[in-house]
């Protein structure tokens, strides 16, 4: 189906756009909280996915969500979609059975935006089904043309580029990607760290933890004394001085 710019109901206001977009969904209510998500990951490691939510058309930065991947094993955006969102109803439908009136995910969303195609949102839907739950307005939005896609829909609505509702879309889908690498570069980053302390003998997990924790980065620790390494939890004169030796030699 296409809307063509002329039909649409005009308006530079995101609650407008957000109105407007809930009415060419087909929805009864307006959506005043949008959520979406996006999967971001590195040749399939250290999966993470990001939530998104925006009020009334807005980003609304601290109800904002990352989930790290802890059930499927490579880049498979199917399941791990299937994984995040029984875990962001799982959490809501915890927080309701244990009366919380405001916690990290006691507001549902009245429309889901997932970034992908049909079976991305076929994925993202049954894992709502099948907590029995009933799933509130969802769609997919498939990068290539733009097209948003409904559940069971044989075909997608196709909207103008120019419409502020097609706009939104975007900025929600945007956010979501945006969000979700700035979590996965940070989760890259930390595990490099980890892995180039591994190079320490008898540096250990805690370990190499309670030196990150102390210094905060290896530049700092290459820099360290041995008596600012002995103060650290669990160190001791013998693993101060493999660090010392592994800085020399990592110089």
């Amino acid at each position: 189906t296409l809307f063509p710019y002329t039909t649409l109901f005009r308006s530079a206001s995101t609650v407008e756009a957000a109105k407007n977009l809930g009415r060419i969904l087909g929805m009864d209510r307006y959506p005043r909280r949008i959520e979406g998500y996006d999967i971001s990951n590195t040749q399939g490691e250290q999966s993470v996915a990001a939530m998104v939510v925006f009020s009334d058309g807005e980003p609304a930065k601290k109800e904002y969500r990352h989930f790290r991947i802890r059930t499927v094993e490579g880049a498979n955006d199917f399941e791990s979609l299937y994984e995040t969102l029984s875990r962001r109803y799982a959490h809501a439908t915890r927080e309701a059975a244990e009366g919380v009136a405001d916690g990290k995910f006691t507001n549902l969303p009245d429309l889901i935006l997932i970034d992908g195609g049909p079976q991305q949102l076929r994925f993202a839907r049954q894992a709502i089904l099948d907590l029995k739950v009933e799933p509130p307005a969802m769609f997919g939005l498939a990068e290539r043309e733009e097209e948003i896609w409904l559940p069971d829909a044989e075909e997608p609505i196709r909207l103008d580029h120019r419409t502020p509702e097609l706009q939104l879309v975007q900025r929600v889908r945007n956010e979501a990607h945006r969000f979700g690498i700035i979590h996965h570069r940070a989760l890259r980053g930390k595990a490099s760290v980890h892995s180039r302390l591994e190079e320490i003998p008898g540096i250990g997990p805690q370990r190499r933890k309670e030196l990150l924790k102390a210094f905060g980065s290896l530049k700092a620790i290459r820099e360290a004394t041995a008596e600012e390494l002995c103060a650290v939890k669990g160190m001791n004169r013998a693993a101060a001085e493999a660090v010392l030796a592994w800085a020399k030699a990592d110089k």
